[in-house]
């Protein structure tokens, strides 16, 4: 597995622990969320986490872009990582709901791709392109 860091100062490396193990510890601040796992479940204890990973199990199952996109609107800084089924042509849109680093089951080739403009809004800062076109 490859980790492609995206604008993250520091990658977590320590394992992590499955959705039902984090909640059952005290001392876990790594958390894997399945893609049928609801990502709410760890918003009292967004303090403690380092690393919330992602899975991805087919790159047509989206229901992780939601996950992230509540964490990072609940206010979760730390690294959020999206792993498994990770296609290239993706990593611009996953990085619009919050993750910023990447551990696809097949390295990619290159960078992904980068649109200059945003056509709608996200968990992001970034303004719709219709927004700087019409105010």
């Amino acid at each position: 597995m490859t980790l492609l860091p995206i604008e993250v100062t520091e990658v977590v490396e320590e394992p992590a622990v499955t959705l039902d193990a984090f909640l059952g510890q005290s001392n876990a601040t790594a958390v894997r969320l399945e893609s049928d796992e609801d990502a709410r479940a760890l918003l009292p204890h967004l303090e403690r986490l380092r690393l919330v990973e992602i899975s991805f199990p087919t790159f047509r199952d989206g229901r992780g872009y939601s996950s992230a996109r509540i964490l990072r609107e609940a206010g979760y800084d730390g690294e959020l990582r999206a792993q498994g089924d990770v296609l290239v042509d993706q990593i611009a849109f996953m990085r619009r709901c919050g993750f910023d680093s990447f551990a696809p089951e097949v390295p990619f080739e290159g960078k992904g791709f980068d649109f200059p403009y945003a056509y709608q809004r996200a968990a992001d800062a970034a303004v719709p392109v219709w927004k700087l076109r019409h105010g």
